[in-house]
């Protein structure tokens, strides 16, 4: 397959792939959103497991807000980039309302995508964390050391695409990668997709309480 037609047909793709973890009792599928949903809505529904959003903000470093200093995530989880912090010598007033800043935003996607359903507990779950792509991978990075803190059993990442450089780099920090596409010459998520329509936050919330009434 030379590229997707969209999120839609990707999930069903890894869903292929992700048999094996078939109705698998302690599984669960994490969604970074927004892109990341439609293409684990999929997975969770054909591999008849739960569905949950795991949401990770950048802590940008003040006045550069591109540069990560670190990030919050699901679950009141903070990582930091330690090297650029002490690089940078950046206070921890500065480090403080960053995160303050950030934290509102996550709290406000969490109520926007799972109202007050209290964030599941993942210690000695097998996690399949799922984006509809990855280029540089800083927000699943982040994603992946902020799991490990709730002590699952194990982390599958499942991508649709990614840097082949890229997958390299996460291959040791995760148990297991599907990735069915990964470019030498990689450009950006988009260009491996017909359709890469932005993913609203409205469908967002619509899939989680459709996967949630299908588990019911």
């Amino acid at each position: 397959m030379e590229k997707y037609f969209d999120r839609t047909e990707a999930g069903k793709v890894l869903a292929e792939a992700l048999k094996p973890y078939v109705k698998n009792a302690n599984a669960i599928v994490l969604a970074l959103p927004r892109g990341g949903v439609p293409v684990a809505y999929e997975i969770a529904k054909k591999l008849a497991i739960p569905l949950d959003v795991f949401i990770v903000r950048k802590l940008g470093v003040p006045e550069q807000e591109e540069l990560a200093m670190g990030a919050i995530a699901s679950g009141e989880t903070v990582v930091f980039n330690n090297e650029i912090i002490k690089l940078l010598n950046i206070s921890k007033a500065d480090i403080d309302h960053v995160i303050q800043s950030e934290k509102r935003e996550l709290k406000r996607r969490e109520l926007a995508y799972r109202d007050d359903r209290p964030f599941p507990s993942l210690a000695d779950k097998l996690i399949i964390l799922v984006d509809d792509g990855i280029a540089t991978g800083a927000t699943m990075k982040a994603a992946i050391k902020a799991l490990r803190l709730q002590k699952p059993a194990s982390i599958i990442m499942a991508v649709p695409v990614a840097a082949n450089a890229t997958c390299e780099e996460i291959a040791g920090m995760v148990d297991g990668i599907v990735c069915p596409l990964r470019p030498i010459n990689f450009y950006a998520v988009g260009a491996w997709y017909e359709n890469f329509s932005q993913t609203s936050d409205d469908e967002v919330t619509e899939l989680l309480a459709k996967a949630n009434k299908e588990a019911l």
